[in-house]
């Protein structure tokens, strides 16, 4: 069966970096499509950034240029190394995985078919 297990979350200072884990197990997500959502306190759920098949990556525009997704294919491990923190940060991060080759930051988080449990960021001030 197919798991996704976050990790790595923690409490940290603003401006703080702190990096979580995806590890996928069951199935080889090479040929995925990957994300990472989250989901503040009293908040809709909304996406973080997605990674492609082919690493390309795309990013919220809230995010952008502090957050970047990378994976590690040989182990089916999805990273998110997130930078400069700020309090709005602070929400569960969930990792998921979307059979098929195409995705993009606009893609609908119902047709990401795998998700893991989440992980608490929680960021101070």
């Amino acid at each position: 069966q197919v798991h996704l297990v976050e990790s790595g979350g923690g409490s940290v200072q603003a401006g703080g970096s702190l990096r979580l884990s995806c590890a996928a197990s069951g199935y080889n997500s090479s040929n995925h499509c990957m994300a990472w959502f989250r989901q503040a306190p009293g908040a809709e759920r909304e996406g973080v950034g997605i990674r492609r098949y082919d690493s390309l990556t795309q990013y919220a525009d809230s995010v952008l240029g502090r957050f970047f997704i990378s994976k590690d294919n040989a182990k089916n491990i999805l990273y998110l190394e997130m930078n400069n923190l700020a309090p709005e940060d602070t929400a569960m991060y969930y990792c998921a995985s979307r059979p098929g080759l195409v995705c993009s930051k606009t893609t609908p988080e119902r047709s990401f078919t795998y998700w893991g449990q989440g992980t608490q960021v929680t960021v101070s001030s």
